[in-house]
């Protein structure tokens, strides 16, 4: 029976390979529109009521996902706690800072001029009759609030790296294997399907071609976005490592070319490391920070997350002041940290912060998925091509002394 499973295994994998994430959500958008156009109102109620029960239990999982990844986090890197851990996390989470309110204030002088308040969308959100109603609702109520989960999760990440509980940081580590069970055995099979019955319910209602028109201008923005955050991050780091900073960004493209094609910041370690070495980084900082970074250090995400929401927000008229989108960033930079390593990942941390924070409806999350997951793999490739930017930086403080003693 084992070698059969072992096949099964292997096999599911495959197609996974073949048919990767990015692709199902694309089909699913596609195969949304289309059907939508020729849908009976019954059909897209039904649509509705499967998005509705999905999103209850979205809702429901977010809390846990944030104290399965965290709490395991914060004790991983308190074990590690030193002088050299503070200034990485620090640099890390003021990079991640940085890059989503330089995305707030580019999105804030560039969107309305692209993606202005839609008529079309008010039009067809104020109409009667074009309303999707579920056939019924199944309330999954979370256990308790992001912040309360994001406030329990440093405490008992805290607690168990200073008075090293074992057996306790034993449990938390089988807790997220739980909950990572669940997001790939449940949410993400399920995710294509949920933007699918989300694209059959906008196109019925008639909310379909203002949006994508929208999200093909955010796409092209948010890329330049990112090169351009990559190219100051090297710019800073540059004066610390007495290097060209072009070079030193050429180095580490193996490690973005990397990324676009796993989706992965955790499975691109070993060519992170071995760039970020080749960039003139002591391997000893090198195998502290790069790993730590691909948890801790998500500025492109962040950046793609901010610029989708404010793009949103603009579009359908809700207030989105500097105010709110620095408690948003500010706490989403933390949130960061429970992003498992899967593709989406950040996005399945941040929604709890977007409807909390920012106030995002469960058909806004689930644009958001649809938005964020189209362009996952950038996103990825920024924040580890960005870590070789933090290592030289730590490198200078910390590789030289140590060199000299």
């Amino acid at each position: 029976m084992k070698p059969t499973d072992q096949t099964d295994a292997a096999a599911g994998e495959t197609r996974k390979r073949r048919f990767p994430l990015l692709a199902r959500i694309i089909v699913a958008i596609v195969a949304g529109i289309a059907i939508g156009f020729v849908s009976p109102l019954w059909g897209a109620r039904l649509c509705a009521t499967f998005s509705s029960v999905f999103s209850q239990l979205l809702g429901f999982l977010v809390p846990l996902i944030i104290i399965g990844f965290v709490v395991p986090a914060i004790a991983d890197i308190g074990r590690s706690a030193g002088k050299m851990l503070v200034v990485t996390a620090l640099l890390a989470y003021a990079m991640t800072i940085f890059s989503g309110m330089m995305s707030y204030a580019t999105g804030s002088w560039l969107f309305p001029s692209l993606i202005s308040q839609e008529p079309a969308l008010a039009q067809a959100e104020s109409m009667g009759g074009l309303e999707i109603m579920p056939y019924f609702e199944v309330p999954i109520p979370p256990l308790m609030g992001v912040m309360t989960a994001l406030i329990l999760s440093f405490m008992i990440g805290l607690g168990i790296a200073v008075d090293g509980a074992e057996a306790l940081k034993k449990g938390f580590y089988d807790f997220r294997k739980i909950v990572g069970s669940a997001i790939n055995g449940v949410i993400i099979p399920l995710l294509p399907f949920y933007i699918f019955a989300i694209f059959v319910s906008m196109t019925v209602s008639g909310q379909v071609g203002t949006i994508l028109m929208a999200f093909l201008k955010i796409i092209l923005v948010i890329f330049v976005l990112h090169v351009l955050l990559l190219v100051i991050q090297y710019c800073i780091a540059a004066p610390f490592a007495r290097k060209n900073p072009f070079r030193m960004l050429a180095t580490m493209l193996p490690a973005y070319f990397t990324a676009l094609g796993t989706q992965s910041s955790a499975a691109t370690i070993p060519v992170t490391l071995r760039q970020t070495i080749k960039m003139g980084v002591s391997p000893d900082i090198a195998g502290f920070t790069v790993p730590l970074c691909a948890t801790i250090h998500l500025s492109g995400s962040t950046l793609k997350i901010v610029a989708c929401a404010l793009a949103l927000m603009i579009m359908q008229g809700m207030p989105h002041g500097f105010g709110l989108f620095l408690q948003f960033v500010g706490i989403l930079g933390i949130t960061m940290i429970a992003a498992p390593g899967i593709p989406g990942g950040a996005i399945m941390a941040a929604l709890g912060v977007l409807s909390s924070v920012l106030g995002f409806t469960d058909q806004q999350n689930a644009l958001m998925i649809a938005l964020y997951i189209a362009m996952d793999s950038f996103g990825t490739a920024c924040n580890v091509t960005g870590d070789g930017a933090i290592a030289a930086i730590v490198d200078r403080f910390f590789g030289r002394r140590k060199q000299l003693s």
